[in-house]
């Protein structure tokens, strides 16, 4: 098996990455993975690279799309101004779940947000997932926060 290679995300990468997101049957009841792209994506794909402080991630292995993971950087006051790293829409493709690959990306973005000079590293895990929990649990996070969301 080739090794895998962490890179930002380009254009051409968007319908492995809508796959990706739609892989899994919370994912399946609010992603569009046809063979026709919505513009939704590509207009979302366009705001995040505008920003400085969003970062769209794969993880690419013999030049295909196996993961993907936003990083969001966010500034604050509280922690005495530190910076904190958001990890949001963590995927694996199916044939890598449990190979080690997502361990690697979770601990590459960890490593982008100590880069950027981020003193908190912070994520949300839908709580139908508990393996999700316990492999972030595994890598170091702790449920420290209760969540909450409100749909608009």
């Amino acid at each position: 098996m080739k090794a895998v290679v962490f890179r930002r995300a380009r254009s051409e990468d968007l319908p492995a990455i809508v796959a990706l997101l739609a892989d899994d049957p919370i994912g399946r009841g609010r992603e569009s993975a046809g063979p026709q792209l919505d513009s939704c994506y590509t207009e979302a794909f366009a705001a995040i690279e505008r920003d400085p402080n969003q970062l769209l991630a794969v993880a690419e292995r013999d030049n295909r799309v196996v993961g993907v993971l936003q990083l969001s950087f966010l500034p604050g006051l509280t922690r005495r101004g530190r910076w904190r790293g958001q990890i949001e829409g963590v995927r694996m493709a199916a044939g890598e779940r449990g190979s080690g690959t997502g361990r690697l990306m979770i601990e590459w973005a960890i490593e982008e947000c100590r880069r950027r000079g981020c003193g908190l590293v912070q994520l949300t895990s839908d709580e139908r997932r508990p393996d999700a929990h316990r492999f972030y649990e595994a890598l170091g996070f702790r449920a420290t926060h209760r969540g909450y969301k409100l749909a608009l």
